[in-house]
Protein backbone atom coordinates (compact mmCIF):
# COMPACT_ATOMS: atom_id res chain seq x y z
CA UNK A 1 0.00 0.00 0.00
CA UNK A 2 1.23 3.56 -0.78
CA UNK A 3 2.14 5.84 1.41
CA UNK A 4 -0.47 8.21 2.13
CA UNK A 5 2.50 11.32 1.67
CA UNK A 6 2.54 10.15 -1.39
CA UNK A 7 -0.96 10.99 -3.00
CA UNK A 8 -2.46 13.63 -4.70
CA UNK A 9 -3.54 15.98 -2.07
CA UNK A 10 -7.19 15.74 -2.44
CA UNK A 11 -6.60 11.88 -2.07
CA UNK A 12 -4.45 12.92 1.39
CA UNK A 13 -7.95 14.56 2.44
CA UNK A 14 -10.43 11.93 1.75
CA UNK A 15 -8.18 9.23 3.68
CA UNK A 16 -8.36 11.64 6.72
CA UNK A 17 -5.22 12.38 8.86
CA UNK A 18 -2.19 11.56 7.11
CA UNK A 19 0.69 9.36 8.21
CA UNK A 20 3.08 12.45 8.58
CA UNK A 21 0.69 14.03 10.78
CA UNK A 22 -0.12 11.37 12.81
CA UNK A 23 3.21 10.76 12.99
CA UNK A 24 4.46 14.36 13.97
CA UNK A 25 1.59 13.70 16.48
CA UNK A 26 2.33 11.01 18.22
CA UNK A 27 6.07 11.93 17.98
CA UNK A 28 4.94 15.09 20.15
CA UNK A 29 2.71 13.23 22.58
CA UNK A 30 5.57 10.89 23.37
CA UNK A 31 8.25 13.10 24.02
CA UNK A 32 5.14 15.11 26.40
CA UNK A 33 4.43 11.91 28.48
CA UNK A 34 8.39 10.14 28.61
CA UNK A 35 9.80 7.58 26.41
CA UNK A 36 9.25 5.18 28.88
CA UNK A 37 5.46 5.24 28.51
CA UNK A 38 5.94 3.86 24.97
CA UNK A 39 6.76 0.30 26.14
CA UNK A 40 3.33 0.32 27.94
CA UNK A 41 2.11 -2.85 26.20
CA UNK A 42 -1.50 -1.08 26.18
CA UNK A 43 -0.24 2.13 24.25
CA UNK A 44 2.15 0.18 22.27
CA UNK A 45 -0.99 -1.96 20.84
CA UNK A 46 -3.02 1.71 20.18
CA UNK A 47 0.35 2.50 18.11
CA UNK A 48 1.09 -0.17 16.49
CA UNK A 49 -2.84 -0.22 14.54
CA UNK A 50 -1.28 3.12 13.00
CA UNK A 51 2.10 2.31 12.55
CA UNK A 52 2.19 -1.09 11.09
CA UNK A 53 6.14 -1.49 12.16
CA UNK A 54 8.48 -3.90 12.32
CA UNK A 55 8.19 -5.72 15.98
CA UNK A 56 11.14 -5.72 18.40
CA UNK A 57 11.99 -8.17 21.35
CA UNK A 58 14.74 -6.92 23.22
CA UNK A 59 16.06 -9.01 26.10
CA UNK A 60 18.95 -8.02 28.29
CA UNK A 61 21.15 -10.64 29.88
CA UNK A 62 24.87 -10.46 31.95
CA UNK A 63 25.59 -7.47 31.10
CA UNK A 64 25.67 -3.44 32.20
CA UNK A 65 22.66 -2.12 29.85
CA UNK A 66 25.69 -0.01 28.31
CA UNK A 67 24.41 -0.64 24.88
CA UNK A 68 20.96 0.51 25.84
CA UNK A 69 22.08 3.63 27.19
CA UNK A 70 24.26 4.23 23.81
CA UNK A 71 20.91 3.56 21.76
CA UNK A 72 18.92 6.06 24.09
CA UNK A 73 21.88 8.58 23.10
CA UNK A 74 21.01 8.37 19.24
CA UNK A 75 21.09 12.09 17.96
CA UNK A 76 21.12 11.66 14.46
CA UNK A 77 18.04 10.30 14.01
CA UNK A 78 16.23 11.03 17.29
CA UNK A 79 15.59 7.83 19.51
CA UNK A 80 11.96 8.57 19.30
CA UNK A 81 11.99 8.53 15.44
CA UNK A 82 13.83 5.00 15.62
CA UNK A 83 11.00 3.90 18.27
CA UNK A 84 8.30 4.78 16.29
CA UNK A 85 8.79 5.56 12.58
CA UNK A 86 11.51 2.05 12.52
CA UNK A 87 10.71 0.20 14.83
CA UNK A 88 7.83 -1.34 17.57
CA UNK A 89 10.34 -1.86 20.59
CA UNK A 90 7.23 -4.10 22.15
CA UNK A 91 9.93 -5.18 24.92
CA UNK A 92 12.68 -3.89 26.54
CA UNK A 93 13.68 -4.41 30.19
CA UNK A 94 15.50 -1.36 30.55
CA UNK A 95 12.61 1.40 29.83
CA UNK A 96 9.92 -1.02 29.95
CA UNK A 97 6.77 0.51 31.87
CA UNK A 98 5.68 -2.93 33.05
CA UNK A 99 7.12 -5.42 34.76
CA UNK A 100 7.00 -8.84 36.42
CA UNK A 101 4.87 -11.55 35.04
CA UNK A 102 2.78 -9.01 33.43
CA UNK A 103 6.05 -8.21 30.86
CA UNK A 104 6.98 -12.02 30.94
CA UNK A 105 3.83 -12.74 29.29
CA UNK A 106 3.66 -9.97 26.85
CA UNK A 107 6.88 -11.09 25.87
CA UNK A 108 5.71 -14.47 24.79
CA UNK A 109 2.80 -13.02 23.59
CA UNK A 110 4.33 -11.21 21.13
CA UNK A 111 6.53 -13.81 19.93
CA UNK A 112 4.05 -16.29 19.07
CA UNK A 113 1.74 -13.58 17.38
CA UNK A 114 4.41 -12.60 14.97
CA UNK A 115 5.83 -15.61 14.60
CA UNK A 116 9.35 -15.51 12.07
CA UNK A 117 8.48 -11.67 11.54
CA UNK A 118 9.90 -10.26 14.83
CA UNK A 119 13.33 -9.50 15.33
CA UNK A 120 14.88 -10.52 18.84
CA UNK A 121 17.51 -8.51 20.01
CA UNK A 122 19.60 -9.85 22.54
CA UNK A 123 22.10 -7.82 24.77
CA UNK A 124 24.29 -9.16 27.65
CA UNK A 125 25.91 -12.84 27.68
CA UNK A 126 24.02 -15.89 28.14
CA UNK A 127 25.46 -17.49 31.19
CA UNK A 128 24.57 -21.65 30.74
CA UNK A 129 26.73 -22.62 33.56
CA UNK A 130 23.90 -23.99 36.65
CA UNK A 131 21.34 -24.19 33.91
CA UNK A 132 21.07 -20.61 33.48
CA UNK A 133 20.21 -20.24 36.90
CA UNK A 134 23.41 -17.19 37.03
CA UNK A 135 20.94 -15.16 35.16
CA UNK A 136 17.02 -15.16 35.81
CA UNK A 137 15.60 -12.05 34.01
CA UNK A 138 11.39 -13.11 35.56
CA UNK A 139 8.78 -15.54 36.02
CA UNK A 140 5.67 -17.06 34.63
CA UNK A 141 3.54 -19.70 36.00
CA UNK A 142 5.28 -19.52 39.02
CA UNK A 143 8.42 -20.62 37.02
CA UNK A 144 11.68 -18.95 36.82
CA UNK A 145 13.08 -17.58 33.44
CA UNK A 146 16.21 -17.54 32.70
CA UNK A 147 18.30 -15.30 30.02
CA UNK A 148 19.09 -19.49 28.50
CA UNK A 149 15.18 -20.04 28.54
CA UNK A 150 14.26 -16.52 26.66
CA UNK A 151 17.05 -16.80 24.05
CA UNK A 152 16.47 -20.85 23.08
CA UNK A 153 12.49 -19.90 23.00
CA UNK A 154 12.52 -16.72 21.15
CA UNK A 155 15.20 -17.27 19.16
CA UNK A 156 14.03 -19.91 17.68
CA UNK A 157 10.88 -18.76 16.66
CA UNK A 158 12.44 -14.75 15.25
CA UNK A 159 13.01 -13.52 11.70
CA UNK A 160 16.15 -12.77 12.31
CA UNK A 161 18.63 -11.93 15.78
CA UNK A 162 20.77 -8.75 16.19
CA UNK A 163 23.40 -9.72 19.17
CA UNK A 164 24.18 -6.51 20.05
CA UNK A 165 27.43 -5.68 22.73
CA UNK A 166 30.61 -7.87 22.83
CA UNK A 167 28.95 -9.51 25.35
CA UNK A 168 25.93 -10.71 23.39
CA UNK A 169 28.11 -11.67 20.02
CA UNK A 170 30.74 -13.09 21.92
CA UNK A 171 30.56 -13.92 25.34
CA UNK A 172 32.62 -10.70 26.25
CA UNK A 173 33.65 -9.26 29.32
CA UNK A 174 31.43 -11.78 31.55
CA UNK A 175 33.31 -14.91 29.20
CA UNK A 176 36.57 -13.46 30.09
CA UNK A 177 39.03 -15.47 32.00
CA UNK A 178 38.12 -16.33 35.52
CA UNK A 179 34.48 -16.46 34.63
CA UNK A 180 32.62 -19.36 36.44
CA UNK A 181 28.76 -19.08 34.42
CA UNK A 182 29.75 -20.45 31.44
CA UNK A 183 28.69 -17.24 29.55
CA UNK A 184 28.95 -16.99 25.68
CA UNK A 185 27.63 -15.30 22.50
CA UNK A 186 24.61 -15.74 21.06
CA UNK A 187 25.81 -16.95 17.90
CA UNK A 188 28.15 -19.65 19.70
CA UNK A 189 24.72 -20.77 21.84
CA UNK A 190 22.68 -21.28 18.78
CA UNK A 191 24.81 -23.86 17.43
CA UNK A 192 24.69 -25.81 20.84
CA UNK A 193 21.23 -25.81 20.65
CA UNK A 194 20.92 -26.69 16.68
CA UNK A 195 19.44 -23.05 15.85
CA UNK A 196 19.22 -21.37 12.35
CA UNK A 197 17.80 -18.26 13.01
CA UNK A 198 20.11 -15.59 11.27
CA UNK A 199 22.30 -13.72 13.49
CA UNK A 200 23.62 -10.13 13.13
CA UNK A 201 26.79 -9.32 15.68
CA UNK A 202 26.51 -5.66 15.98
CA UNK A 203 29.39 -5.84 18.60
CA UNK A 204 31.26 -3.01 20.90
CA UNK A 205 31.74 -2.08 24.67
CA UNK A 206 29.33 -0.17 24.41
CA UNK A 207 28.40 -0.41 20.47
CA UNK A 208 27.72 2.98 18.64
CA UNK A 209 23.86 4.12 18.43
CA UNK A 210 24.31 4.46 14.52
CA UNK A 211 25.50 0.84 13.86
CA UNK A 212 22.96 -0.55 15.86
CA UNK A 213 19.84 1.69 14.22
CA UNK A 214 21.66 1.63 11.16
CA UNK A 215 21.73 -2.51 11.10
CA UNK A 216 17.75 -2.47 11.83
CA UNK A 217 17.07 -0.17 9.04
CA UNK A 218 19.41 -2.04 6.32
CA UNK A 219 17.56 -5.57 7.92
CA UNK A 220 14.06 -4.01 7.20
CA UNK A 221 14.58 -2.26 4.14
CA UNK A 222 17.41 -4.89 2.05
CA UNK A 223 17.27 -8.14 4.56
CA UNK A 224 20.31 -9.10 6.44
CA UNK A 225 23.31 -7.22 5.55
CA UNK A 226 26.44 -8.52 4.11
CA UNK A 227 27.88 -9.98 7.39
CA UNK A 228 32.22 -10.60 7.63
CA UNK A 229 33.79 -14.09 9.04
CA UNK A 230 32.47 -13.51 12.12
CA UNK A 231 29.04 -12.27 11.38
CA UNK A 232 29.87 -8.34 11.67
CA UNK A 233 27.69 -5.92 8.91
CA UNK A 234 30.91 -4.95 6.63
CA UNK A 235 29.09 -1.39 5.92
CA UNK A 236 30.17 -0.61 9.89
CA UNK A 237 33.21 -3.72 10.80
CA UNK A 238 34.74 -3.72 7.42
CA UNK A 239 38.04 -1.28 7.70
CA UNK A 240 40.59 -1.56 9.86
CA UNK A 241 41.06 0.94 12.70
CA UNK A 242 44.91 1.36 12.27
CA UNK A 243 45.09 1.83 8.26
CA UNK A 244 42.53 5.00 8.28
CA UNK A 245 43.69 6.32 11.78
CA UNK A 246 44.42 10.01 11.18
CA UNK A 247 48.05 9.31 12.93
CA UNK A 248 49.05 7.02 10.65
CA UNK A 249 51.63 9.13 9.25
CA UNK A 250 53.22 9.58 12.62
CA UNK A 251 53.25 6.12 12.30
CA UNK A 252 54.77 5.63 8.87
CA UNK A 253 57.41 8.55 10.13
CA UNK A 254 58.32 6.48 13.34
CA UNK A 255 57.20 9.43 15.63
CA UNK A 256 55.58 7.64 18.77
CA UNK A 257 54.07 8.98 21.78
CA UNK A 258 55.49 8.24 24.92
CA UNK A 259 52.59 9.43 27.15
CA UNK A 260 48.94 9.35 26.54
CA UNK A 261 48.87 12.82 26.65
CA UNK A 262 51.69 13.10 23.94
CA UNK A 263 49.35 15.36 21.50
CA UNK A 264 51.74 13.89 18.29
CA UNK A 265 52.69 10.24 17.50
CA UNK A 266 51.06 6.75 17.19
CA UNK A 267 50.21 5.14 20.20
CA UNK A 268 51.24 1.77 19.16
CA UNK A 269 53.73 1.29 21.79
CA UNK A 270 51.71 1.99 24.77
CA UNK A 271 49.05 -0.69 23.67
CA UNK A 272 46.76 0.93 21.12
CA UNK A 273 45.24 -2.36 19.32
CA UNK A 274 44.39 -0.40 15.98
CA UNK A 275 46.20 -2.95 13.90
CA UNK A 276 43.94 -5.96 14.91
CA UNK A 277 40.45 -3.60 14.81
CA UNK A 278 37.96 -3.24 12.18
CA UNK A 279 35.65 -0.81 13.00
CA UNK A 280 34.14 2.87 11.41
CA UNK A 281 35.15 4.61 14.46
CA UNK A 282 38.03 6.74 13.30
CA UNK A 283 35.13 8.69 10.65
CA UNK A 284 31.84 7.96 13.01
CA UNK A 285 33.27 8.93 16.15
CA UNK A 286 31.38 9.19 19.25
CA UNK A 287 29.21 11.61 21.77
CA UNK A 288 27.24 13.04 18.40
CA UNK A 289 30.91 12.99 16.67
CA UNK A 290 33.19 14.78 19.66
CA UNK A 291 35.98 12.58 19.43
CA UNK A 292 36.83 8.59 19.81
CA UNK A 293 39.03 6.73 21.87
CA UNK A 294 42.44 7.63 19.68
CA UNK A 295 41.56 11.32 20.86
CA UNK A 296 42.02 10.61 24.35
CA UNK A 297 43.69 6.82 24.65
CA UNK A 298 44.15 4.26 22.69
CA UNK A 299 41.80 1.90 20.87
CA UNK A 300 41.13 -1.18 22.86
CA UNK A 301 39.66 -3.50 20.29
CA UNK A 302 36.58 -3.72 21.97
CA UNK A 303 34.59 -4.95 19.00
CA UNK A 304 36.69 -8.12 18.41
CA UNK A 305 35.62 -11.73 19.27
CA UNK A 306 38.82 -12.33 21.45
CA UNK A 307 38.15 -8.85 23.58
CA UNK A 308 39.21 -8.54 26.27
CA UNK A 309 41.52 -11.19 27.32
CA UNK A 310 43.06 -10.92 23.98
CA UNK A 311 43.86 -6.69 24.31
CA UNK A 312 45.14 -7.41 27.80
CA UNK A 313 46.75 -5.42 28.89
CA UNK A 314 44.84 -2.06 27.62
CA UNK A 315 47.67 0.26 28.23
CA UNK A 316 51.53 -0.45 28.40
CA UNK A 317 53.51 2.49 29.84
CA UNK A 318 56.44 3.10 27.45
Amino acid sequence: MKDEQQLPEVQQKKAGVSRRNFLKTVTGTVAGIGISQVINPALIQALEKGLKRHPVLWVQGQGCTGCSVSLLNSVSPPIADVLLKVISLQFHPTIGACEGELAMEHLYAVAEEYKGRFSLVVEGAIPTAAEGKYCVIGEMNHKEITMVDVVKDLGAIAGSVLAIGTCAAYGGIPAAKGNVTGATGVMDFFKTQGIKTPVVNIPGCPSHPDWIVGTIVHLLEKGIPELDEVGRPTLFFGENIHDNCPRLPLYEAGEMSATLSDPKGCRMDLGCKGPNTYADCYKRKWNSGLNWCVDNSVCIGCVEPDFPDGSSPFYEPA
